[in-house]
């Protein structure tokens, strides 16, 4: 299946988790131009309309009406996921300062709402640079996502949570990371089934993603097979749809979106 004549504009995340998704898309979507950036980057892309659709933060559907999930191809996971994590320097309860990443947008949003559910804190927010070093954060507590989330960290820390083990030991359900969506102008026949075909071909695919990605971030290729294939799935199905609207209901109540959504795919 492919998308029409057309071309559109895909903005494609960057990150190892999202390679399943984006492997296969230059044969399903021949006709696409695919942008690869940061999954926050992405998102002030398709604000902007940049893009056309892109995978984004999942909190970003909630903060704009008339967006749409186009696909039931999503990043999630149901357990630990490797590569969402805070590092505290400080036991929990006495976090009062938060580096995040600036790469995420849903993983920062998730750290408050476990923060200040499970401990009651709210902490001073402080942007982490996408090249800095967790060293140079003075915070009490530090998120690293993506490939860098994965890498060892150096230093002394009260407290290390995988922030996908965390929610799903909280929540019981799985947590949606990103999800494919489309800007309500954006009209392409064919996308959702060009999408899912290519995140079905990634998940057949992942013993040669893990060979080919896995010198990128100097692993192993077993260690990344693991992550992509034990730790991570790739179908936005009812459970993680019942996550999803779980964690914008707490996004709501601790006042990081307003206003109504519709969770469900656009297939």
């Amino acid at each position: 299946m492919t998308l029409s004549s057309k071309k559109t504009r895909i903005g494609a995340v960057r990150y190892l988790n999202a390679r399943p998704l984006t492997h296969a898309l230059a044969r399903t979507a021949p006709c696409a131009e695919v942008i690869f950036d940061f999954p926050s980057r992405l998102a002030e892309r398709l604000a902007a309309d940049d893009l056309d659709v892109a995978m984004i933060p999942s909190i970003e559907y909630a903060r704009h009406s008339g967006y749409r999930i186009v696909s039931d191809a999503c990043i999630a996971c149901q357990g630990p996921v490797l590569s969402v994590r805070l590092y505290g320097r400080a036991p929990a309860k006495e976090i009062r300062t938060l580096a995040l990443d600036e790469g995420s947008r849903t993983s920062a949003v998730l750290a408050q709402i476990l923060l200040g559910e499970q401990f009651g804190v709210r902490p001073e927010i402080e942007p982490l640079p996408l090249g800095a070093d967790i060293s140079e954060a003075a915070t009490d507590a530090v998120l690293l996502i993506g490939d860098r989330g994965m890498a060892p960290v150096n230093g002394k820390f009260e407290f290390t949570w995988d922030l996908g083990q965390r929610w799903t030991d909280w929540s019981g359900l799985p947590f949606v990371f990103a999800l494919w969506i489309a800007r309500p102008e954006a009209d392409s026949p064919g996308l959702a089934r060009a999408l899912a075909e290519a995140r079905d071909e990634g998940v057949r695919r992942l013993e040669e993603i893990a060979r080919q990605e896995s010198p990128k971030l100097a692993i192993s290729t077993a260690e990344c097979l693991t992550y992509l294939r034990d730790h991570l799935h790739f179908c936005f199905g009812p459970r993680e749809q019942a996550g999803l609207e779980r964690f914008f209901e707490l996004a709501r109540q601790h006042g990081f979106v307003s206003g109504q959504w519709s969770v469900g795919s656009g297939q």
